[in-house]
């Protein structure tokens, strides 16, 4: 889609008119989500819709091309004595890495998603940004996860991150764009709202809570004023945008949890890796050894699986 294009779709919106989220009831009711009930027929449907929505993620300065050929490799090879398993939706790295892990997935129907513009801080010139995410996309990323700059929208800058986030979209030519808004900077829901509108007006098609670099990261409350933000903006357009929370995701408990509160907010054509994922590094781990339990009735231990 040309930069044109996305203007023409999705044009800045009026900010001010963005309606103000009532904290306490927001809480309130993400705190709900947390006393279902689940079957155990429920929960291992539940436990294999995690597992196909999870972007397995290593972003570590470390990083090296063996650790991330072996990750890939978990991503093939998630508990081959356990029939039937679902594989994760992507695989997400630095751009430095997109090429390695293209080569290592092969011809495995997993994505390819890479961060981009200056992550984490997005703190670096606009043509950079454009340059590094064109890099990424050339080398076969799918997916490409971009840091909004949390500074110009603290202050106001509006049309600069709107212009920007449109601009990254162009750059991405056909892979899909997730634009990440590190809640845990913006400080207040009435900003996550904000952000959220804007970067779905200007062309997302996720947004995502945060980066996983700081503290806090996703929470049900923040997920859940995006997931209405989300489904506010496709009863005034038609189009679905996706939804992924990062960061601080580790238990198969609270993913499912996740799960029960997109189902309630934005229904079941929502329930799908092609629009909810979840930025997570050990949280496969954790949902491998619940499907264990479930199949057995005893947990494997930590040991069976790879940290990575």
């Amino acid at each position: 889609m040309s930069l044109a294009a996305v203007k023409a779709t999705g044009r800045m919106p009026d900010l001010s008119h963005v309606p103000l989220v009532d904290e306490v009831g927001v809480k309130e009711r993400a705190a709900r989500f947390q006393t279902r009930s689940i079957k155990k027929a429920s929960k291992i449907e539940a436990l294999h819709m995690v597992l196909s929505m999870i972007d397995l993620t290593t972003l570590e300065g470390q990083d090296t091309p063996g650790k991330v050929k072996q990750l890939c490799q978990k991503a093939i090879h998630l508990h081959d004595a356990l029939p039937g398993l679902p594989h994760v939706a992507a695989i997400c790295v630095y751009p430095t890495m997109v090429g390695v892990a293209k080569k290592a997935l092969g011809n495995n129907d997993i994505n390819v998603a890479s961060v981009a513009t200056a992550f984490p801080s997005g703190m670096a010139p606009r043509q950079i940004k454009l340059e590094e995410t064109r890099i990424a996309v050339d080398d076969g990323a799918d997916e490409i996860d971009m840091v909004i700059s949390r500074g110009a929208f603290l202050q106001g800058e509006y049309g600069f991150v709107f212009d920007e986030i449109a601009a990254i979209k162009e750059a991405c030519g056909d892979a899909h764009l997730k634009v990440i808004l590190e809640t845990g900077e913006l400080g207040t829901l009435d900003r996550v709202r904000r952000a959220s509108v804007l970067a779905m007006h200007a062309g997302a098609d996720f947004i995502k809570t945060s980066t996983g670099k700081i503290q806090p990261a996703a929470t049900l409350p923040v997920t859940l004023v995006m997931l209405q933000a989300i489904r506010d903006y496709f009863y005034e357009t038609g189009r679905m945008v996706g939804m992924k929370p990062a960061g601080g995701i580790s238990s198969s408990k609270l993913a499912i949890h996740y799960l029960v509160m997109l189902r309630e907010t934005l229904g079941n054509a929502w329930m799908t890796p092609e629009w909810y994922r979840f930025g997570a590094s050990s949280l496969a781990n954790d949902v491998l050894m619940q499907l264990q339990k479930q199949a057995t009735g005893v947990y494997q231990s930590a040991d069976y699986f790879s940290k990575d």
